[in-house]
């Protein structure tokens, strides 16, 4: 009876791939659509034979015409990296794709959750930062194909609320790491994690002092889920992250500790617009989602370093196969 079509944008991405594990995991039919810009297969390669699970090709800069009684629009690419490759398709996305998602949850009439970000926030003046803080952003600056891309996705979401009495959810995500990350997407954990497995040198932007949140990525989903079942009057926005707050040169060092690496921290320069720090105020959600993240640090980068290992592993061994198969061939070995 509480089975439920539920639609993931983004599905095929870092956190995407773990909601539809966690949403087939309840019992729910599950349609993933990915346009696999950031996304890939082999996230959720092993959901392919779930008989509830679905996989879509499809950008949500188009429309999209399904029956479902739930969204999660997790859809929009969300390193520099990637979202700085093409701000405007970034913006897009984030725009576009909110109102044909919200669009689509008019038509069907189902409750919609939108992943919005800590980054709404710019380099704030205010620490922790809890939900009634405005921000500090840069609107024309390079991170702001992202940051204005997702604060209008909010504004949005609120406005088909109060036009339409929609069924809203607004979440900012903090940093958020775990197995499924991309080697090389620009955030810290997957970087310094790899450059330490590497035993390369550990680059860190600016002084290190500046600070980060991690959330391990089981804590988030669980925060995203039962932010979706909460009552209907909590729209959010509401911050999901870790309250304990972490310099970036301490993260360097206790990444080198747990790799066992040879490598060393080496400084560069501070990008523009860098926030020198972030941490969530998280009273809201500990009151009304009776939520707050449970997987101390230490503990969520070993797993973490774990993937990154066998991820590492398994493109050396392609690596090593397609050397065999491209070596020249002896004249004696063809005949």
């Amino acid at each position: 009876m509480n089975r439920k079509r539920i639609l993931v944008t983004g599905g095929a991405g870092f956190l995407g791939s773990h909601l539809c594990e966690r949403l087939l995991g309840e019992g729910h039919d599950v349609l993933c659509v990915d346009n696999f810009f950031t996304g890939m297969k082999d996230n959720v390669r092993q959901l392919l034979l779930h008989p509830c699970f679905e996989l879509m090709r499809h950008d949500i800069t188009f429309p999209l015409y399904v029956e479902v009684d739930e969204i999660y629009n997790l859809a929009c690419p969300a390193s520099p990296v990637h979202y700085q490759f093409d701000p405007v398709q970034t913006t897009k996305t984030s725009v576009h794709g909110a109102i044909n998602m919200l669009g689509l949850a008019k038509r069907v009439r189902a409750k919609i959750l939108q992943a919005s970000t800590s980054e709404v926030y710019g380099d704030p003046e205010v620490t922790p930062q809890p939900e009634n803080y405005r921000g500090s952003v840069n609107p024309t600056g390079r991170r702001a194909c992202y940051d204005e891309g997702k604060r209008c996705a909010e504004t949005l979401f609120f406005d088909y609320y109060r036009q339409h009495c929609l069924n809203i959810r607004v979440a900012r995500i903090f940093n958020t790491y775990g197995p499924r990350m991309q080697p090389h997407d620009g955030r810290v954990v997957s970087t310094f994690i790899v450059q330490a497995l590497q035993n390369q040198p550990i680059t860190v932007f600016g002084d290190g002092t500046q600070t980060r949140a991690f959330c391990y990525v089981d804590d988030l989903i669980e925060g995203l889920v039962r932010l979706m079942k909460a009552p209907d009057e909590a729209t959010g926005p509401i911050n999901l992250g870790n309250p304990v707050e972490v310099t970036v040169a301490d993260l360097a060092e206790t990444i080198i500790e747990l790799t066992g690496s040879r490598s060393r921290v080496e400084t560069r320069a501070l990008p523009p617009d860098d926030p020198s720090r972030r941490c969530p105020d998280i009273t809201l959600a500990r009151h009304a989602l009776d939520w707050q993240p449970k997987v101390d640090l230490e503990q969520g980068l070993k797993r973490t370093i774990t993937f990154f290992e066998d991820a590492l592993r398994g493109a050396s061994r392609v690596f090593r196969e397609v050397e065999r198969c491209a070596a020249p061939i002896e004249i004696e070995d063809a005949v």
